[in-house]
C-alpha cells in the first residue's frame, strides 16, 4: 500500500496483481503482529443488536497480504458471535489502487474469508486514511501493515538520496520529520473517530531502532547506485533523478508514543507497543542455498513492486508507457546484480501498536507508555 504523493502526484505500485505475487517480504513481517489481531477480535465489546460487524483493513493494496489476517479476525470473531450475524470487511487503498486484483483474489482464493464464513461481506474504499473515510463510531476491528510509513507526501525533494534516512540534508531530514508527525497523528485522530468506544486497532509499520537505523540498508544502497548509473548512462536525467523519492519513514518508539502523550488523540489508549526485528527470510533463504542471483533477484522484485514504479513518477511529464517499463525494469536488473554480487543480511525495524478507543484514553495512554518503555 502507498500512502505518498511524489511530486504532487499520488505514489505507484505495480498492478495487474505485480504487488500481490512480490510482496512476500511484507507478507512475512505482518505475520508477526496476528496474535495481537486475534487477540483484539478476542477482547473487543461486541455492538449489541443484529447490525453487521465492521472490520477495517486499512492499506490493503491488492489483497495478497490481508488474506490471512482477515481470515484470523473473521473467524475469531465468528467463534463469538455464532452463525447468521453478518461481519462487513471493507478494504481501503488510495483510488487509484489495483482493486479489481483484490476482488479478484478474494472471490476466487480458497483462503479468502468470503470463502471461509458465509456471512462475510466485502467492499472497499478508495480514499486516503489521512482523512476520515467511515462513519463516526463504526468500526469494531481494525488493521493496518505496512501502510502508515507512508506519507501522505513527500515534503520536499530529497538532495542526495532516494530515501531521507540516508539524506545528510538536515533540512530534508527535519522537513520529512515534521510531516511524518503531522501524518501520524492525522492518521490515529481520524481512526479515533471511526472507532467504537473500547474497539481496537492493530498496527505493523517500519520503524527506527532503539539508535535510530532506519535499516534496508543494502536494498537501499543498490538503488541508488543503480539509479546514478542511468544517469551516467543519460538514461535518466539528473533533474528526473533530483524529483525521485520513496516518502516513506521509520518512526522512534518516542514518536509513535507522541499524540498520545500530548493529549492530540485524546479518544484513542496506545495499549501496547514494541519494535523489533522482523527476520529476513530472503537471507535465510540464501544460507541455505547459497543462490547469491536468487537473492539478488527477490529482494529487487520486492523493490519492483513496492517502490520502483514510485520512482518512475520522477520521470518527466508525458514520458512514455514504454519508457517507464524500461526504466523500472533496468532498476530492477541493475540492483539484481548489485546485490547477487554481495549478498548481506538486511536489518527490518517493525513496530506493532495496538489502540483501543474508550472514555478513559488518556490516562490508559499514559499507563501503557509507562509499562511498555524499553
Amino acid at each position: 500500500m502507498q500512502e505518498g504523493e511524489q511530486s504532487g502526484r499520488p505514489a505507484a505500485m505495480e498492478g495487474h496483481g505485480g504487488y500481490n505475487s512480490r510482496s512476500t517480504v511484507q507478507a512475512g513481517g505482518a505475520s508477526a503482529a496476528l496474535p495481537r489481531l486475534e487477540r483484539a477480535a478476542l477482547d473487543v465489546p461486541l455492538p449489541p443488536g443484529t447490525s453487521p460487524i465492521v472490520v477495517a483493513d486499512y492499506g490493503a493494496s491488492q489483497g495478497r497480504n490481508s488474506l490471512l489476517p482477515m481470515a484470523v479476525a473473521v473467524q475469531t470473531l465468528r467463534q463469538r458471535l455464532g452463525n447468521g450475524r453478518a461481519i462487513s470487511v471493507i478494504h481501503t487503498d488510495l483510488a487509484g489502487n489495483d482493486f479489481s486484483a483484490l476482488f479478484e483474489l478474494l472471490n476466487t482464493d480458497p483462503q479468502s474469508y468470503l470463502t471461509l464464513d458465509q456471512d462475510a461481506f466485502a467492499s472497499a474504499i478508495g480514499r486516503s486514511f489521512y482523512e476520515q473515510i467511515l462513519p463516526d463510531d463504526s468500526v469494531t476491528l481494525g488493521w493496518c501493515a505496512w501502510s502508515v510509513q507512508w506519507l501522505s507526501r513527500a515534503p520536499v525533494a530529497i538532495p542526495d538520496h532516494v530515501q531521507v534516512a540516508y539524506s545528510r540534508d538536515e533540512r530534508t531530514r527535519a522537513a520529512f520529520a515534521t510531516q511524518a508527525a503531522q501524518d501520524w497523528s492525522d492518521f490515529l485522530r481520524h481512526r479515533g473517530r471511526e472507532l467504537r468506544p473500547g474497539g481496537r486497532l492493530v498496527i505493523i509499520t517500519m520503524a527506527l531502532t532503539d539508535d535510530g537505523d532506519f535499516g534496508y540498508r543494502p536494498v537501499l544502497g543498490a538503488m541508488q547506485d543503480t539509479l546514478e548509473e542511468l544517469v551516467a548512462e543519460g538514461e535518466v536525467r539528473r533533474e528526473e533523478a533530483s524529483r525521485m523519492a520513496i516518502p516513506t519513514v521509520g518512526r522512534t518508539r518516542a514518536e509513535f508514543a507522541a499524540p498520545f502523550m500530548s493529549g492530540e488523540c485524546s479518544d484513542l489508549a496506545l495499549e501496547h507497543i514494541e519494535i523489533f526485528e522482523a527476520e529476513d527470510a530472503i537471507w535465510r533463504d540464501f544460507l541455505k542455498d547459497g543462490d547469491a542471483t536468487a537473492f539478488g533477484a527477490r529482494w529487487a522484485a520486492f523493490s519492483r513492486a513496492s517502490v520502483l514504479p514510485t520512482l518512475a513518477l520522477g520521470l518527466s511529464e508525458g514520458t512514455s508507457a514504454e519508457r517507464v517499463r524500461d526504466f523500472v525494469e533496468r532498476m530492477e536488473t541493475g540492483m539484481a546484480e548489485r546485490l547477487a554480487a554481495g549478498p548481506a543480511r538486511t536489518l527490518m525495524p517493525l513496530a506493532i501498536i495496538v489502540v483501543a478507543a474508550t472514555d478513559e484514553a488518556a490516562s490508559r495512554s499514559q499507563a501503557a507508555w509507562d509499562v511498555t518503555k524499553p
